[in-house]
């Protein structure tokens, strides 16, 4: 059995990240955009174990990574997610893995 990102080492989470984005690349080669999108996504969350929570501080602004122009406020945090809200548009809550926050100093 697999073991769960929280239980793995730096090292081991390392190994994951780089083989899930090896299998996006291969998906991304055979046109199989769904898959691509699902191996993307568990290479951020497992990075998300390789940051320290207590760098994310609720009622602070952060770039999103990967969509370029949007920030995102925190509002608090649960686990390896900042829960809060983007700036302009519609204002509901979202969460989003630490792995996908860029401070923005």
């Amino acid at each position: 059995m697999d073991k769960k990102y929280s239980q793995m080492t730096q090292a081991e989470l390392r190994q994951e990240i780089a083989n899930l984005k090896e299998k996006a690349r291969k998906a991304e080669q055979l046109g199989i955009v769904n898959e691509f999108a699902v191996y993307e996504r568990k290479a951020k969350m497992a990075q998300a174990y390789l940051i320290d929570p207590k760098t994310i501080v609720p009622g602070e602004l952060y770039k999103i990574e990967g969509d370029p122009g949007v920030y995102f406020k925190v509002d608090y945090l649960k686990g390896r997610f900042a829960w809060g809200h983007r700036l302009g548009g519609e204002r509901f809550e979202e969460a989003l893995p630490i792995s996908m926050l860029e401070a923005v100093k």
